[in-house]
């Protein structure tokens, strides 16, 4: 039988000296999806490569006095060697210097051309080098460019252009009647309201000024627009107007294009166009993922020099633990902070804490009671009972937010797994159960449930955290194969009476949070810059506002006017859970609309078992400027009551409605 296929991309990256962690955020999402999919029995073609023409590629090759295919060729290898270090499984690495992408780009040109969706005629406008984008007039900010923030230079040349007005209703028209092909929702919106119904020029897909890029081979004089060179990538690798188009007919349509969020409008724009004039379907979904923000609300960015290196976090803490903080930390739709103090908390409490802990006692207890060799079951009770329908659920629950991209809920669920396990282990007391033979069977039985949980546990992780399953294996006893395979992640009692398990290092150690951050202050310069120049602005705010003079006091009254600035939602609770080291913090993931959130709440005391709330749906104010409570940025506030007695109960809906519906 056949297996369905899958086909997601990352954008091919630019050659850069420094990929930092926000760039590492995207393959690794990509790659968990792919390896997910892979699990789970699809056929999967994964990509990613580099996009290596363009004009600043020449002109810092010029610099340094190189050829510029020398000067990518070394950068390249490092983006190989970064994404080894990774364990990124990509099935194909496309270079846009590569042969096969070079005809094939000149093929496509002089296709649109043949057909008059490409034409000859005069570019004169305002050109961003480091983004190599043009722009128009108005869309600049302050003069500079929109998505960088770089002076723009004004060029003038003989070009050819791509007739986007040409597809400009029908684009529109695709984008209306397929809802989730851009996501998340807003990205859609913007693309709508900011570029597309505001009406389109025709776009210069030529340049004429430098040389290196795929030359135009009707005129020589020409090479292509980086960007049409680029986004063809997706479907020159699998060998589009090639010798061997099998891959295409096999894989195309992507299933999903992931892309960071400053890159969308070419991939639902240009893209889509370029496909409509090819006649050939267009992805299933292009989604624009958020960035991974520095303390102090900045964008990590090289020319800032606030960059934060993934070669040094991962040889301090392991791969695992860098790609577990990045997709649990970041909802894929959302902005995801990072600061020394969260992935050192992140490490320890979930990782060590919670997920090492368990390995280690459960192993360290089986080789105490059974001599390192798991029993038979002995009666099951009600308690076994609950953990195992939890056990045997999380795999549909995963499987269903990772078809939807939500990793980090999906993990989210996963660890609720592991923290019912660790509280069975409270709860049975096996260390009571073995001070009495007459508990011998019930011990038995409390042991085969870790266990089977455990294993379990190793499948679930495995496209998250690509070398800890292997050591959980092991300890336990079994081999990859068939007992770790997604057709028995369903099932309970896999593992056979009498396997041998045989405790090892500790998965995770915990670490000592003082020394780390002495450590990463010195290793990650552009960390601490931000950290104190976050704490100056917050100086300057509070003494502006102690010198702001005292507004006369009002009656309290708001208009209608007033009101309609508050914007409510209705939210559904995707995780929740209490933020480590407070009394009161509750963190909240929740879906509303098609986007995730994070928001943070001092509502613990009031609901001391918070994983009750997953499921709900409650009233968020969804406009709320976004603060940081415990290190976590919170996105909204969620609204409650408080009576008499000072009892507080979170608003709810009467009857179920839409994620993301209007309050008023």
């Amino acid at each position: 039988m056949e297996k369905n296929t899958f086909y997601v991309t990352t954008p091919i990256y630019y050659p850069s000296n420094k990929l930092h962690i926000g760039n590492a955020y995207c393959t690794t999402a990509a790659d968990a999806i792919a390896r997910f999919k892979r699990l789970t029995g699809y056929d999967v073609m994964f990509l990613t490569g580099t996009d290596e023409h363009g004009q600043k590629i020449e002109r810092i090759a010029r610099e340094k006095g190189m050829e510029p295919i020398d000067y990518v060729d070394g950068i390249v290898a490092s983006i190989k060697d970064l994404w080894k270090l990774m364990d990124i499984s990509y099935d194909d690495f496309i270079r846009t210097t590569e042969p096969r992408h070079m005809q094939a780009v000149q093929k496509i040109f002089k296709r649109l051309y043949d057909q008059g969706d490409i034409y000859k005629s005069e570019y004169e406008g305002w050109y961003c080098s480091p983004c190599e984008s043009f722009w128009l007039e108005r869309q600049l900010v302050d003069g500079k460019c929109p998505d960088c923030g770089r002076p723009v230079e004004r060029v003038k040349e003989e070009s050819y252009f791509l007739r986007l007005s040409k597809y400009q209703d029908r684009l529109i028209e695709y984008i209306n009647t397929h809802p989730d092909f851009i996501q998340p929702v807003s990205r859609r919106n913007e693309m709508l309201n900011n570029f597309l119904l505001p009406g389109l020029e025709d776009l210069a897909v030529s340049r004429t000024s430098f040389s290196w890029g795929i030359p135009v081979e009707f005129d020589p004089g020409h090479v292509v627009y980086v960007w049409l060179d680029a986004l063809t990538n997706y479907i020159t690798a699998l060998g589009y107007l090639g010798e061997d188009d099998s891959k295409f007919k096999k894989y195309w349509p992507a299933d999903v294009h992931l892309v960071g969020k400053e890159i969308v409008r070419f991939h639902t724009i240009i893209w889509p166009i370029v496909l409509m004039a090819l006649g050939l379907p267009l992805p299933k979904q292009v989604y624009g993922h958020g960035w991974l923000i520095l303390d102090g609300g900045e964008k990590m960015s090289k020319s800032k020099g606030n960059v934060i290196d993934p070669v040094v976090l991962v040889e301090r803490y392991g791969l695992d633990a860098i790609r577990y903080f990045l997709l649990r930390e970041m909802p894929l739709g959302s902005d995801g902070v990072f600061t020394n103090e969260i992935l050192i908390k992140r490490i320890n409490t979930d990782l060590a804490n919670d997920l090492g802990n368990l390995v280690s006692r459960t192993v360290a207890m089986m080789e105490k009671y059974f001599d390192g060799s798991i029993p038979s079951v002995g009666p099951v009770t009600e308690l076994d009972k609950d953990l195992q329908h939890l056990c045997m659920g999380t795999p549909q629950k995963v499987e269903e937010l990772m078809d939807q991209w939500q990793l980090s809920a999906a993990l989210g669920e996963i660890w609720k797994l592991v923290a019912r396990c660790n509280k069975y282990i409270d709860e049975t007391a096996p260390w009571a159960l073995a001070k009495d033979e007459q508990q011998r069977e019930r011990l038995a039985t409390v042991m085969v449930h870790l266990v089977e949980s455990i294993r379990t546990i190793g499948i679930l992780i495995s496209p998250f955290m690509t070398k800890t399953p292997a050591k959980i294996f092991q300890q336990i006893g079994i081999e990859e194969g068939h007992m770790t395979a997604w057709d028995t992640v369903r099932q309970f009692g896999v593992i056979p009476a009498g396997t041998k398990v045989k405790k090892g290092e500790a998965l995770f150690p915990r670490l000592d949070m003082a020394k780390e951050l002495e450590a990463l202050d010195g290793i990650t310069p552009g960390q601490a810059h931000i950290k104190g120049a976050s704490q100056k602005k917050k100086e300057a705010a509070r003494k502006q506002e102690a010198q702001r003079p005292e507004e006369p006091k009002k009656d309290g009254k708001i208009t209608i006017d007033d009101f309609a600035k508050v914007e409510m939602k209705v939210a559904n609770v995707l995780a929740c859970e209490a933020v480590e080291g407070s009394e009161k913090l509750l963190k909240f993931t929740l879906k509303v609309g098609e986007e995730q959130r994070t928001v943070v709440s001092g509502i613990k005391k009031w609901y001391p078992e918070p994983e009750k709330l997953v499921g709900r749906q409650l009233i968020l104010v969804a406009n709320l400027k976004p603060a940081k409570l415990k290190g976590i940025l919170s996105e909204g506030m969620l609204l409650s009551a408080e009576d008499a007695s000072g009892n507080v109960r979170l608003l709810t809906v009467e009857s179920p409605v839409e994620d993301g519906a209007g309050v008023s």
